[in-house]
């Protein structure tokens, strides 16, 4: 359904995205943001289902700035790689092209953004600071370190009360600053719980509840 493009960032960074386009009217923009195994088959799928649902879609390779064409495998080696290149590119960098990818779609309207693990994270500074009109945010562990900012459009925040990497503590941190127009879901699942390439992680039921509840709370904030 999808095609991969190439966007360019306001620092003149060009770097590749996913793009998928919904058919007929689109219901708005959104864009994808990965988990730390690269722009791989999980979320261009993720664009596509999206895409299917009325949304015009594109998913920014954020590991380009390090290395281009990243996509790992969900063990422990793809963890560690992925994690390394996190780490080298900071918070800013990726944020650049989130502006980038926002840009690419706003033709079809309002634009929310959607992210899952690190990129659960990212969607929560994005809604924060670049001026999206949605966000929602899958087990995004660093919010905790961010929660103090203020987001600027409506936010929901997925996360897993068994997830071994994020603490009950973190999401509790996150609970108690109770930040503006945002609602909190935890599910009786682990981290990477939507993800069924994850055979170990991926709980279907609750991944349908969580869709369910984020189609929604999409399609009403960018009506």
């Amino acid at each position: 359904m999808g095609e991969t493009t190439i966007l360019t960032a306001a620092d003149g960074h060009r770097f590749a995205a996913y793009v998928a386009e919904p058919q007929g009217q689109a219901k708005g923009g959104l864009v994808v943001v990965q988990e730390i195994f690269g722009l791989n088959p999980h979320i261009r799928d993720v664009c596509d289902r999206w895409a299917a649902d009325g949304f015009l879609t594109c998913a920014p390779a954020l590991f380009d700035r390090v290395e281009r064409g990243v996509e790992l495998d969900y063990d422990e080696k793809g963890m560690a790689q992925g994690r390394a290149i996190r780490t080298e590119l900071g918070w800013e960098l990726p944020l650049l092209d989130l502006t980038a990818a926002h840009q690419a779609v706003e033709r079809a309207g309002k634009c929310g953004v959607i992210g899952f693990c690190w990129g659960g994270s990212l969607a929560w500074l994005a809604a924060c600071r670049l001026g999206f009109s949605a966000a929602s945010c899958y087990y995004g562990g660093q919010i905790g370190d961010f929660i103090e900012e203020t987001p600027g459009c409506p936010v929901e925040m997925h996360f897993g009360r068994l997830d071994p990497l994020i603490s009950t503590e973190v999401v509790a941190k996150i609970r108690a600053a109770e930040p503006p127009d945002t609602v909190i879901y935890d599910y009786e699942a682990g981290h990477g719980f939507v993800c069924d390439r994850r055979d170990n992680d991926f709980k279907p039921e609750s991944a349908a509840l969580a869709k369910e509840r984020t189609l929604a709370f999409l399609t009403q904030a960018l009506a």
